[in-house]
């Protein structure tokens, strides 16, 4: 549903927002989530990780729809 560079300004504000709460049984640094998020349509869906899982031999997937398609953001 979300381009890459649209998932990682997500995960960073994510990450960012956990690290702040400052909770005793989070980690100090580099919080595991999973943030799933429903489009309106049954099929559009994107599941959201931290941007530091991601590397050279585990990129994340992307789909050229997501990557070229703006319809959405008029």
């Amino acid at each position: 549903m979300f381009s890459i560079e649209e998932k990682r300004k997500i995960s960073e504000a994510v990450e960012k927002l956990l690290l702040e709460i400052d909770h005793p049984e989070m980690p100090k640094e580099k919080p595991k989530f999973r943030l799933h998020v429903d489009g309106k349509e049954p099929w559009s869906w994107a599941d959201i990780e931290p941007n530091w899982i991601y590397c050279d031999k585990n990129k994340p997937t992307t789909t050229n729809w997501n990557e070229n398609s703006r319809w959405y953001m008029k």
